[in-house]
């Protein structure tokens, strides 16, 4: 529910966020926006885990010398698995033995909450800037552990510890489940291609995705296309930036540096309270 004032009074928010979704719609109702809650993507645990087992148990067996985190989801999850094994405490403590590698600050945080700190945090929260921080490092005969997300295998990361010598071990400790009824998903693509939303704020690729594969399985690819064109979006970060533009948007604001939730809702109201140069306020 909105709230009476506040400078995203009278703005439809289409909000895709899924395990924060109370928190995100929140932030921007407290300033006046009407939100549209409509979750996307579920994190669930491995149907099957154990290849997340096995990565532990080579890690367990000092068969790491670097760790690469991309997300901070991917730790906990293998925490999850650990605490199954009954090994979270040699877990916790192998990690501490290793160079760990980190995509951005959410694994900077998951790793805190084991005790652990980063040996490297890339430049910029992306695969290139991961393969950015791996440049300057020799990995000749060092065996690297490497967590994926799911629906991304990221070869040209795992190439990239190749090329420095290195053996990269991947591993996806979780995966995706859609998390959103059909039929909500489909009423937001078209109330985005008649105008009637403001702004879409995504948190992750994947809820990018889905948006795009509920509109070709329901005939809809056209009222997408149409909608995503003419609807503002704002963007978390970098990686849901290229997302947003791979699947023809243009993202009208993300956060200049710091990738979370919270600078996203005060990027958009800056954007809406000094305007963006193209007469819409």
């Amino acid at each position: 529910m909105a709230s009476q004032g506040g400078d995203l009074a009278g703005k439809r928010i289409l909000v895709p966020e899924s395990r924060d979704l109370d928190l995100f719609a929140g932030m921007m109702e407290q300033h006046g926006a009407e939100t549209i809650r409509c979750p996307m993507v579920k994190i669930l645990d491995l149907d099957d885990p154990s290849p997340a087992r096995d990565w532990l148990d080579r890690l367990l067996a000092g068969g790491f010398d670097d760790i690469i985190l991309l997300t901070g989801e991917g730790l906990r999850r293998l925490m999850t698995v650990a605490r199954g094994m009954e090994r979270e405490a040699d877990v916790i403590a192998a990690i501490g033995r290793t160079r760990v590698f980190v995509r951005g600050p959410k694994p900077v945080k998951a790793l805190r909450e084991i005790g652990c700190a980063p040996f490297k945090s890339a430049p910029a929260p992306t695969t290139d800037g991961v393969i950015a921080a791996l440049a300057d490092e020799d990995l000749t005969g060092r065996r690297v552990g490497v967590q994926l997300y799911p629906g991304n295998p990221n070869e040209p990361l795992l190439e990239a510890v190749r090329t420095r010598g290195g053996t990269p071990w991947a591993v996806t400790p979780y995966r995706y489940a859609n998390d959103s009824e059909t039929g909500s998903v489909e009423a937001a693509i078209r109330d985005m291609a008649a105008g009637r939303i403001d702004f879409v704020a995504f948190t992750a690729s994947p809820q990018v995705r889905r948006l795009q594969e509920v509109a070709e399985a329901c005939g809809l690819a056209d009222a997408f296309r149409e909608g995503f064109a003419r609807t503002r979006i704002a963007a978390v970060g970098p990686v849901v930036a290229d997302a947003v533009v791979a699947a023809g948007g243009t993202v009208a604001v993300s956060p200049d540096s710091t990738f979370h939730m919270k600078p996203l809702v005060n990027a958009i109201r800056r954007l809406l309270t000094e305007g963006d140069g193209s007469g819409r306020a």
